[in-house]
């Protein structure tokens, strides 16, 4: 997915907050439910986005899945905005002339 892409995937608060909790640890869709009060269709189609834009992933223990944050993929979209900022402090940085 595109940087694009991956934002607005993350713009979605609920999408925003998961990603938060699955950065401290492994978790499955139950926990995920119980810390953000949300139900539990809500939370699974939430998940199915996060895993299609590959920001988780998913491992299967017993008859759990549970999800795992991918940090590279944050780390792309963190690297792309880190660039801009760079290039927005760059002395060389011009002026277009109006008209």
């Amino acid at each position: 997915m595109s940087t694009d892409e991956l934002v607005r995937v993350l713009a979605d608060p609920m999408r925003a907050r998961i990603v938060e909790l699955l950065a401290d640890e492994e978790l499955c869709t139950c926990h995920l439910v119980e810390l953000t009060g949300a139900r539990q269709t809500n939370v699974s189609n939430h998940l199915r986005v996060l895993r299609h834009a590959g920001l988780v992933q998913t491992e299967p223990v017993g008859r759990y899945t549970y999800y795992r944050l991918r940090p590279e993929a944050l780390a792309a979209v963190a690297a792309h905005y880190r660039d801009l900022a760079e290039r927005g402090t760059r002395p060389e940085r011009g002026r277009r002339p109006c008209g």
